[in-house]
């Protein structure tokens, strides 16, 4: 079986503190290790070093050589340009089915999350492996059990249940239930048919190159003639004369939300996963109860709660009755603003592009 990591995104939700030339995916958000290398130690226990590949931007490439010397160099996919995650995991699966056959099962996973029930998540993908690859299932979600009304990321609606096992609930596949508004997260909560959508899934090269083939069938096309020339003498060249024109799409739009219910399941289990690349986010991974606020550097806060303060700048930060807010000071850019809008932090980074601040994005 093999692991593909993806981490190539800016990570804007993140932003001030995370940004196009220093991403969350290599910044100490959590500990003493960058969030890449506690993905890379959650998987070791059971999995080799060789069987894990590192997908990301080639501007990446000497951070992931530094932070991550046990990948063998040969699985490192490097984009030379940013074109979003539908291009992205559409090439990889062309290498790794060119390396590895058709039938290989992989597992897609992403490099800035934390999951605190780490062996029940190699279990999981374990698991969802041996089902691919006895052809009991030709894609696998691997879901988490909803701890609250999270309006920010996508939820799968679930069918019949069909086993529990080690913990383990496996259910039929039924929809994909995008960013929610609060009324519609609340309903997907209360009901137990939902689960979070954390982005990860199992399933084998050759099913995801089909997906593409029929979806996006010119993306397709194009990542083939890069793909058909790893491993020669032509592979950097096609790479960086055709990769730069492939569509700039995500991988939900380009194939995803296309996705039949045909001999696909939902793996689900309370994982204690948290998607630390937003600061809400982090901010629940971070703490016990709703109530407690999160603050990193030099703050003071009086009659503050579920609020998060990072202050990486030189003064002092002062918070007064605050409630449910995020305050981040870095050296050139303070953001103020509720939890609830940290998806609108991505807006405000779009306009900075081609402006005089470009430079902060």
């Amino acid at each position: 079986m093999k692991l593909i990591i993806f981490a190539g995104g800016a990570g804007t939700r993140l932003w001030p503190l995370s940004r196009k030339n220093s991403p969350k995916q290599f910044g100490r958000l959590i500990g003493d290790k960058s969030t890449i290398q506690q993905t890379i130690d959650r998987l070791l226990p059971s999995f080799a070093p060789s069987d894990i590949f590192i997908a990301t931007g080639k501007q990446y490439s000497e951070i992931v050589f530094e932070q991550l010397s046990k990948i063998p160099r040969d699985n490192f996919i490097f984009e030379p340009a940013m074109r979003d995650v539908g291009p992205a995991l559409g090439l990889t699966a062309a290498i790794l089915e060119k390396r590895f056959g058709s039938d290989e099962p992989v597992a897609i996973l992403w490099s800035d999350h934390m999951v605190k029930q780490e062996a029940l998540f190699r279990k999981m993908i374990t698991k969802a492996g041996d089902k691919i690859r006895s052809k009991d299932a030709d894609f696998i979600f691997i879901g988490q059990k909803p701890r609250f009304a999270n309006q920010n990321m996508g939820w799968i609606e679930v069918g019949e249940k069909l086993q529990d096992q080690d913990s383990i609930h496996i259910y039929e596949f039924s929809k994909l239930r995008y960013r929610p508004n609060p009324q519609e997260a609340e309903q997907f909560f209360r009901n137990k048919n939902y689960v979070w959508n954390l982005g990860y899934f199992v399933t084998s090269p050759h099913f995801l190159t089909s997906l593409f083939r029929e979806h996006a069938h010119d993306m397709f096309e194009q990542l083939q003639l890069i793909a058909d020339a790893y491993g020669t003498d032509d592979y950097d060249e096609r790479l960086e004369r055709i990769y730069p024109t492939v569509e700039k799409i995500s991988f939900d739009d380009a194939v995803l939300t296309k996705l039949a219910n045909n001999n696909i399941l939902v793996f689900s289990a309370d994982l204690g996963w948290s998607d630390i690349g937003a600061w809400e986010s982090l901010k629940e991974a971070l703490t016990d109860s709703e109530h407690q606020n999160v603050i990193k550097g030099d703050a003071l806060v009086e009659d503050c709660r579920d609020s998060i303060i990072f202050n990486e700048g030189k003064q002092l930060v002062v918070g007064i009755d605050l409630d449910g807010y995020v305050a981040i000071n870095t050296d050139d850019v303070i953001l103020i603003c509720p939890k609830n809008a940290v998806p609108k932090i991505k807006k405000v980074v779009e306009k900075l592009a081609g402006t005089k601040r470009e430079h902060l994005t």
